[in-house]
């Protein structure tokens, strides 16, 4: 009798469900990574990123890397001459050269004493002081207006025959000179103008210094730390993640450098080639005698210095950027 209450029990629990079958456990499947992935939503709202990528970055670029080996005025089809425009600009080309010089000269002066005034500036501004936001959007005004037309016109009055500075100069006795029209002083006035652009710099440095441990300069004074010593032992090496960044930025922006260049020279480079910066020499044969496919090269040439310059910075920066680590 136990066995058949025993048989009857077992009949009357349902039997188990049957698992789905493998189609409609892949559906499911694809169903919830669907879900987890968005779909092809993301790929909607970043495909006008992507539109900007390839049809305004990447097409450009290897556009003009093709017509870097051809001839091309704008005006006819473009004619393949192989390596002819770099060789040219090697060989063929003296203002190439003296692009080449006065473009290092500004790089090497104007980015150093850039930062340099824009760190001492950012430590000056570094305190509570009642209307210090004041004094730090003063400082970084100039950054705004110095790669603007009008300023690049003002400077060129300022440093002129007649300018102000001239005046300046008399006051102490001194004669004065047409600075623009030197080649011995033209460039200067331009490395002037980058240096008197420090506001950007200065905003990242003075960031920076927010940032720095206030225990540790207690310490180091308790200690008998003179000012100069916290500078050189504490705060710059502190410091260096933001002057690795500062620099590369700087170094970048310098090479690209145009609008003073072409408005203080009103276009012409001179006097004697001294203010041809490489932007503005690349601008004048592409622009001015239609040599796109020379230009181009000079384009790809100065590319390639920029990402060197860069590289050897990240390699060197190993040896003096100091991280938390």
């Amino acid at each position: 009798m136990t066995t058949a209450k025993t048989g009857e029990a077992a009949k009357e629990q349902p039997a188990p469900a049957t698992p789905p079958d493998r189609r409609e456990r892949d559906r499911m499947r694809r169903r919830l990574a669907r879900r987890r992935g968005g779909g092809w939503w993301p790929y909607l709202f970043l495909a006008p990123w992507f539109a900007g990528l390839f049809g305004l970055t990447i097409y450009p670029m290897l556009d003009s890397l093709y017509l870097s080996f051809t001839d091309f005025d704008l005006l006819t089809p473009a004619q393949w001459v192989g390596t002819e425009n770099y060789e040219r600009m090697f060989d063929d080309d003296p203002v190439f050269w003296d692009t080449v010089h006065a473009t290092l000269l500004y790089v090497v002066v104007s980015v150093p004493l850039k930062l340099a005034l824009a760190l001492g500036v950012a430590m000056l501004l570094n305190r509570d002081l009642k209307g210090i936001g004041l004094y730090r959007a003063a400082f970084y005004l100039p950054s705004l207006l110095g790669g603007a037309v009008a300023v690049a016109i003002v400077w060129r009055r300022l440093f002129g025959g007649d300018g102000l500075f001239n005046d300046f100069l008399g006051w102490f006795g001194i004669e004065g000179q047409d600075w623009i029209s030197s080649p011995d002083t033209a460039l200067y006035t331009l490395i002037l103008l980058a240096v008197w652009q420090f506001g950007t710099p200065m905003v990242i440095f003075l960031a920076g210094l927010k940032q720095l441990p206030k225990d540790v300069y207690e310490a180091a004074a308790i200690d008998g730390a003179t000012p100069v010593t916290r500078f050189f032992r504490i705060t710059l090496p502190l410091l260096t993640p933001i002057v690795f960044f500062n620099v590369v930025l700087q170094i970048i922006d310098a090479f690209k450098t145009f609008t003073p260049a072409y408005v203080i020279s009103n276009g012409s480079g001179g006097p004697l080639n001294s203010t041809m910066l490489y932007s503005l020499y690349l601008y004048k044969k592409g622009f001015t005698d239609l040599q796109m496919g020379y230009a181009s090269a000079l384009a790809w040439v100065l590319f390639l210095v920029i990402a060197g310059f860069t590289a050897v910075n990240f390699v060197a920066g190993r040896y003096w950027v100091h991280y938390d680590d």
